[in-house]
């Protein structure tokens, strides 16, 4: 027993010694090092990414403190990116025994980062190359492992001691600036005090960053603000993107940062207040959010990354579970599920930001509801894709309409088309006008083609086709862009009626919203609300509804069209101003449009809309008689014949 005890004395002396030793040579032979280590950094930079750093001096301070005077890195070829007067760090000796390089101080006097774009030259792209050394594999990536590394590598990069002064943060994107003054950024004991300018061609700023922050235990919660009365405005990106966007304060909480089990947990929230953002792809107005919310539970396991369903989202009065998900351990799978606990319905529209909702402003209501979405794409199978989205009632009514009175379709009204922003003349819904056609007096046949065209199951479902949204998400999943929808005649409707035809996200979330209302509290029988789409949309060039446009092409009433005739009006309603298009120069139907419509009558046939045997099935060639025809780009036959021609030409010569 003494033995042992003796060898592990004799053990941790020798250990200690060793490291006394060490870190003797490396007091001996630091500046040396330290040279060395200046060499390879400036060579690897001048050969990798054609830059020059200079450094006028490097110096030790005490046994792991470095001062450098003068430092800048400049490339060859574009403006400088970075130039620091004076830098003082430290470095934890003893954590470089494990690999780990970690800042104790860090104090920065007078300097300037600067990222520049003149034309197409960037003074940092040589940066953003891909390392053509790099080793390529065909393992996959733990994500856990892989996120932790990342993590702990940037906080032992964040002093627990620092002090910035004059440190200006630049910007300038051919002629968009911004800068962001430090003049005094200090952290000590965990606390951070903040003092910053921002400068931009549009508005000068002091903003605040106060707080704690603690990089060795992987815990913060910082608060940002204005130090001046008003918003804080975002800078650069109103002259970049058009979006303009400012908020009171925002505060940003990390409460853990853990890897146990192969998994990676990240908890804490984030809040913000008095969000405002303007952008013509959102709303044509200013978007304010009051207060938003998100308590996140991040988790990284070896082939997942999601956002936990224990975090919770808030929106004014809103609250949801968010679920979101990527998985790579067999096929590549993307999952988003978000359930909305029972609320009122009051609270809900309440919540809606201002600007985003304007139809819905003043509209009361009463009763709950609970919401579920369940979306699951797999890219390797994206026919299998998964939406799933139930809405629970609990004695819901709407007792006043906001802005969108959607019993208007009931009764007579005024309808105006809006064509680039222009309103159009005005169409009177009702039976005074003349050219008003109730569903009883329109072609049979017309109605089969328009549903087989537009919404096959507008009798029987609720305003959204499920199976239309799924293969509408699909494509454009693949496609990578928006190059399919899935609107109903509900939706067409509400769209004509009510909204404008500006594309924004405004406009769509409140089509789906009133479709959502109109078509699930018996606003409007589907009857009518069929009768009221058949008269008002567009045919053609300032042609409105079915009883002007069965003149405008065949001078019928809407009664009188043939099968043919109702085939041609029915493809056309996606197009309506092209129509000149699918004729030929002798008047006749193109191939192409003959063949979309033998297509759409095998369609209708199968489905026993048509019968076979059917005489308007077997009826004559389609005609354009009416005064659509002046549109159609006819070749004038000549009265002489050819022959007479040739005879003429004989007897001249």
């Amino acid at each position: 027993m003494k033995n042992k005890k003796k060898i592990t004395i004799i053990t941790l002396a020798s250990l200690a010694g060793l490291l006394l030793i060490v870190a003797v040579g490396f007091f001996i032979f630091r500046e040396q090092l330290l040279d060395q280590a200046i060499a390879k950094t400036t060579l690897h930079l001048d050969q990798n990414y054609d830059s020059k750093l200079k450094i006028s001096k490097a110096e030790f301070t005490d046994f792991n403190g470095i001062r450098l005077t003068q430092i800048s890195l400049k490339p060859n070829a574009a403006d400088t990116l970075f130039n620091i007067q004076k830098m003082e760090t430290s470095i934890n000796f003893w954590r470089l025994f494990t690999g780990d390089i970690q800042l104790g101080t860090l104090k920065i006097n007078n300097g300037y980062v600067q990222l520049t774009k003149k034309g197409t030259l960037k003074n940092f792209a040589a940066f953003l190359k891909k390392d053509s050394t790099a080793v390529t594999t065909n393992d996959k990536r733990d994500y856990a492992d892989f996120a932790y590394r990342i993590i702990t590598t940037a906080l032992n990069l964040v002093p627990t001691d620092m002090k910035i002064e004059k440190l200006k943060f630049k910007l300038d994107d051919n002629g968009k600036k911004a800068t962001i003054n430090i003049q005094k950024l200090v952290l000590n004991n965990s606390k951070l005090e903040t003092a910053i300018n921002v400068q931009t061609n549009t508005f000068i700023q002091r903003w605040n960053i106060k707080g704690y922050a603690d990089p060795r235990n992987k815990k913060a919660d910082l608060r940002f603000f204005n130090r001046d009365t008003g918003a804080i405005k975002v800078p650069y990106f109103d002259e970049r993107y058009n979006l303009i966007s400012s908020f009171d304060s925002i505060r940003l909480n990390i409460k853990n940062i853990d890897k146990t089990g192969g998994q990676l947990h990240i908890d804490g929230f984030t809040s913000i207040v008095n969000l405002k953002i303007n952008h013509p792809k959102i709303a044509s107005k200013d978007v304010l959010i009051k207060k938003a919310r998100f308590d996140y539970r991040f988790l990284l396991g070896p082939n997942s990354i999601a956002i936990d369903n224990n975090s919770t989202a808030q929106f004014n009065e809103i609250k949801f579970k968010p679920y979101l998900s990527l998985e790579t351990e067999k096929d590549t799978i993307y999952k988003l599920r978000i359930a909305i606990p029972k609320m009122k319905a009051q609270s809900f529209i309440n919540s809606l930001p201002d600007g985003l909702f304007t139809n819905f402003q003043g509209m009361q209501a009463e009763g709950n509801f609970d919401y579920k979405l369940n979306f699951e794409y797999n890219k390797n199978k994206p026919n299998q894709l998964v939406f799933d989205s139930n809405i629970n009632k609990e004695n819901l009514r709407i007792t006043k309409y906001g802005e969108a009175n959607l019993t208007k379709l009931n009764g007579e009204f005024i309808y105006r088309a809006i064509i680039d922003n222009v309103l159009q003349r005005p169409i009177l819904v009702g039976t005074v006008n003349p050219n008003y056609t109730p569903m009883e007096s329109i072609s049979p046949y017309l109605q089969k083609c328009v549903l087989t065209t537009e919404d096959p199951s507008f009798f029987s479902h609720h305003g959204f086709i499920n199976e239309a949204f799924k293969q509408s998400i699909a494509k454009n999943i693949k496609t990578k862009k928006f190059s399919r929808g899935a609107s109903t005649i509900s939706m067409q409707l509400i769209k004509n009626v009510f909204l404008t035809r500006e594309k924004t996200l405004s406009r769509k979330l409140e089509e789906i919203l009133l479709v959502y209302i109109l078509e699930n509290n018996r606003i409007v029988s589907k009857e009518r609300m069929l009768e009221v789409y058949f008269n008002i949309i567009e045919w053609g060039p300032n042609v409105y509804g079915i009883g002007e446009a069965s003149r405008f092409y065949f001078q019928k009433t809407p009664a009188q069209l043939n099968l043919n005739e109702c085939l041609y009006l029915a493809r056309i309603i996606p197009s309506p101003k092209k129509f000149m298009y699918q004729f030929n120069a002798e008047g006749s139907l193109k191939e192409s449009a003959a063949q979309q419509e033998r297509f759409l009558t095998n369609i209708m046939l199968k489905r026993g809309l048509l019968a076979p045997d059917d005489s308007l099935y077997k009826s004559m060639p389609l005609f354009i008689s009416g005064p659509a025809r002046s549109y159609l780009r006819i070749k004038v036959q000549d009265s002489i014949p050819k022959d007479s021609i040739n005879s003429v030409n004989e007897f001249n010569f």
